[in-house]
């Protein structure tokens, strides 16, 4: 893929604390990208130069290799973690007034209104005032104020912060959706299983450096420990007696008649050796390399008990 977005080298302070230390990785073209990092790492600091809103006090951002300067925000959509709407406007005069911020004129803005309000159904709360709209409903006139001007590149902060599992699959889908028709999509969650389900690539930053970077699937590979799920039917017996000179069992679990046990091949042995083996004392239902969750590797990397810091994945 193509770079849309680069950041090299950037430096951000305030008032002696270092928000961002010598921050740099590019941003692939179309891709759903996620932005990681627990609070105070930085990505907020991040987030404000990409939008223009701050700058960078070193290095630079480049948007199709243009310098990022404040104002530039014409091809860009924002929805920040700070919910900001007014609550004694109507829904959707409020929303046609930020598309006509962002450019559009007044009639295409009215039909790219009632087309968002009718496609996340909010089409009878048009003439309410935002006030009078439940706290889901407000963060979808949020959503849809980000993407009313289709841009190409679109930084969602907390997206599904305090939705219900309903409507954040709503929104979910939406971002696929966008993502399907050339959205480039910047993610900044601290939801792990949003970053796995969504997202291509992704950065993980803590307290204002860089740690991971790259391709999700390639990331995730890499930090796989060599152990492999085994799940099977039959007698634990059985099954650990034809393991003894192949395999190590790590760990079991049972759920009714399947049961699954972790394990860790033996110096010399291979999968297929070790399958073999226990075809002939159990029945095998699947099989997998135990790679961890991305919520996993998180905790790992930021607690600082891996040694691959700063490293890059791609395909």
């Amino acid at each position: 893929m193509s770079k849309l977005v680069g950041i090299s080298n950037v430096e951000k302070n305030y008032s002696g604390h270092k928000a961002l230390k010598g921050v740099s990785f590019e941003v692939p073209e179309a891709s759903i990208f996620g932005l990681l990092g627990p609070n105070g790492s930085g990505k907020t600091s991040l987030i404000r130069i990409l939008t223009g809103i701050t700058v960078p006090d070193a290095g630079e951002c480049t948007y199709r290799n243009e310098l990022i300067r404040p104002g530039f925000t014409s091809t860009i959509g924002y929805l920040p973690e700070e919910r900001g709407l007014y609550k004694k406007m109507k829904v959707g005069d409020q929303l046609v007034y930020f598309a006509r911020l962002r450019g559009l004129q007044k009639k295409e803005a009215q039909k790219r209104v009632d087309f968002w309000l009718k496609k996340l159904e909010l089409y009878n709360w048009k003439g309410k005032e935002i006030e009078n709209l439940s706290k889901g409903m407000q963060q979808k006139i949020q959503f849809i104020a980000s993407v009313i001007h289709e841009p190409e590149f679109l930084i969602l902060d907390e997206p599904f912060s305090g939705f219900d599992p309903i409507n954040a699959e709503v929104i979910k889908n939406e971002i696929i959706e966008l993502s399907k028709k050339g959205t480039t999509i910047m993610l900044s969650t601290h939801n792990m299983s949003s970053v796995e389900e969504l997202c291509t690539d992704m950065a993980l930053l803590n307290k204002g450096e860089l740690l991971l970077n790259g391709n999700v699937r390639e990331i995730k590979r890499s930090f796989f420990s060599g152990t492999w799920k085994v799940s099977f039917k039959g007698n634990w017996v059985n099954f650990t007696n034809t393991l003894w000179t192949s395999a190590k069992l790590v760990s079991k679990e049972d759920q009714g008649d399947i049961h699954t046990a972790l394990l860790e091949l033996l110096p010399g042995q291979t999968l297929n050796n070790v399958l073999g083996n226990l075809i002939q004392a159990v029945e095998i239902i699947g099989v997998s390399e135990n790679i961890p969750s991305m919520h996993q590797i998180f905790v790992q990397v930021v607690g600082g008990k891996v040694s691959n810091v700063n490293a890059e994945f791609t395909e």
